[in-house]
């Protein structure tokens, strides 16, 4: 290809984008007003994803309480069978005194 049939297809494409830009600049508001119902959309999407991270954040908190909760919550059983310990273990340290004393 020859450098001036280079040269002419450069300014011929020149030329075609000086005439879109008068186009693009008259449709541009048009375009900036049907953009305007996404954006809102999408900042209504983003306010809900903070509100619902934020919810997420509360009931894991909630879910992490209870379970602690659970690991220190005794049973009736559980603590009956801590009074029959606590009671074997007094009644050796009784045993133990009274040999002291002897």
């Amino acid at each position: 290809m020859s450098e001036n049939t280079q040269k002419e297809k450069e300014q011929m494409a020149q030329e075609e984008m000086v005439q879109e830009v008068p186009q693009a600049e008259e449709t541009a508001p048009a375009k900036e007003e049907e953009a305007a119902p996404a954006q809102e959309e999408k900042k209504s999407f983003l306010k809900r994803g903070n509100k619902d991270k934020a919810k997420i954040e509360e009931l894991e908190k909630k879910v992490e309480l209870m379970q602690l909760g659970d690991a220190f919550k005794a049973s009736s059983e559980d603590v009956k069978e801590a009074k029959r310990k606590i009671g074997r273990i007094v009644r050796e340290i009784d045993k133990c005194i009274s040999m002291l004393n002897d």
